[in-house]
């Protein structure tokens, strides 16, 4: 017998004569008769090369090398007596790992709830978190770096291709220095605040959203004044204080503050004649996962989700 083909029962007849100090009482223990148990035990010495046994008519000791050997082959032990139950619970996805990457939006305040509620529930899924933009995970997504993501976009605009489940829904709202004279309204006329120069994400983060944007300026009669692009939204939010724009961002963003940033709502207005009505902008994030996904611990978190955030609940 080589090393390498060492059965779990020979280490199991080990752990019994180790425990016993007793061939007799350890077959007992095993529900065999004593020379297999000796045998057993002789063999394991001759493949290993070491003697774990010191063998009297009296009494039977452990060698330095049976000493060191023992709590390993507990551990051994254990280890195997648990694999068909982790085995078990890796299928039930109650074990295994999450690559979640998700835009920054939903990490002000849903996400941290969501993470310490599903780590209660599932202690032994590994949900590993990455923040990332809607274009970096849709190429993480590709090289099949991640498992799920969480994307913002304009309402019902999720990139096909993937299952896709609504989490949250929040108006868009406008970020002002807080120095800036339209400031003092509670709301802001959208007229005015159309005028303003515009602090705005990249077309290739979020299309729809963008789109939406721009849409909102054409639908009104204007053209967008693109100050300056950024891509994060604390970024966002910076550069509006230091003067360079105004900002459309989500909702949630309002729970970043920033001193000297405030955030208003915009107040519609009549169209001119023939014009359409300008329709403010929402913006959706959602969860979406590969439809051909087969991880049963995603399956698991999809369906936690489902149950404790998703948008329509």
């Amino acid at each position: 017998m080589r090393e390498a083909s060492i059965e779990l029962r020979a280490w199991r007849q080990f752990l019994a004569v180790a425990e016993e100090l007793h061939f007799g009482r350890a077959a007992q223990r095993l529900h065999m008769t004593q020379p297999p148990v000796t045998q057993a035990i002789a063999q394991l010495e001759k493949t290993l090369g070491v003697v774990l046994f010191d063998r009297t008519r009296r009494r039977v000791a452990l060698t330095p090398a049976g000493e060191a050997l023992l709590p390993e082959v507990r551990e051994l032990l254990a280890r195997a007596q648990a694999l068909p139950g982790r085995a078990r619970a890796a299928a039930a996805g109650e074990l295994g790992r999450v690559r979640l990457a998700f835009v920054s939006t939903i990490g002000f305040e849903r996400l941290p709830a969501w993470v310490r509620e599903f780590r209660l529930q599932c202690p032994e899924v590994a949900l590993e978190l990455v923040e990332a933009t809607g274009d970096v995970q849709l190429e993480a997504f590709a090289r099949g770096e991640i498992d799920a993501g969480l994307m913002l976009h304009s309402p019902g605009f999720a990139p096909p291709g993937l299952e896709r489940m609504a989490v949250t829904e929040e108006p868009l709202v406008l970020a002002l220095p807080a120095r800036h004279p339209l400031a003092r309204r509670p709301k802001l006329p959208l007229a005015e605040a159309l005028a303003e120069p515009l602090v705005i994400f990249p077309r290739r983060i979020v299309p729809s959203l963008h789109d939406a944007i721009f849409g909102l300026y054409h639908a009104a009669g204007r053209a967008p004044q693109v100050a300056q692009e950024a891509i994060q939204m604390q970024t966002i939010v910076n550069l509006v204080w230091g003067g360079l724009g105004l900002a459309w961002v989500p909702e949630s963003v309002t729970q970043f503050r920033r001193a000297g940033v405030v955030y208003r709502a915009a107040a519609e207005f009549a169209p001119a004649a023939r014009r359409r009505p300008p329709v403010l902008p929402a913006c959706e994030t959602s969860l979406v996962w590969p439809a051909a996904g087969a991880n049963p611990a995603l399956a698991r978190f999809v369906q936690f989700i489902a149950a404790n955030g998703s948008a329509r609940q």
